[in-house]
């Protein structure tokens, strides 16, 4: 990953790679909201400082914020379902 001036400058780059992935995908269009999501992974990774950030590279980076956004739209379809269809959802997973 580049060099970064200072901590914004890394989270508005953050930024930009969520707004990308959402465009990219129609699964994160339907189920995320933009500026909720920009706003939950920036103050996750401000957690970490500069140095390590920038130690990711930027594949890297951009899988992890993938991973993330995936986790977030897959986990609030079960809350769509009805209860039939949690039920028939209950039995698969509890088949396997």
């Amino acid at each position: 990953m580049q060099k970064y001036q200072d901590k914004q400058t890394l989270l508005s780059h953050i930024s930009e790679i969520v707004e990308n992935l959402i465009q990219d995908e129609t699964l994160f269009q339907e189920k995320l909201d933009n500026q909720e999501m920009i706003h939950l992974i920036t103050n996750l990774f401000d957690d970490f400082s500069n140095e390590e950030l920038e130690a990711v590279s930027e594949a890297e980076l951009r899988k992890r914020i993938r991973s993330i956004l995936v986790l977030e739209a897959v986990s609030g379809t079960l809350n769509d379902l009805t209860p039939e269809q949690i039920k028939i959802f209950d039995e698969a997973v509890e088949g396997r």
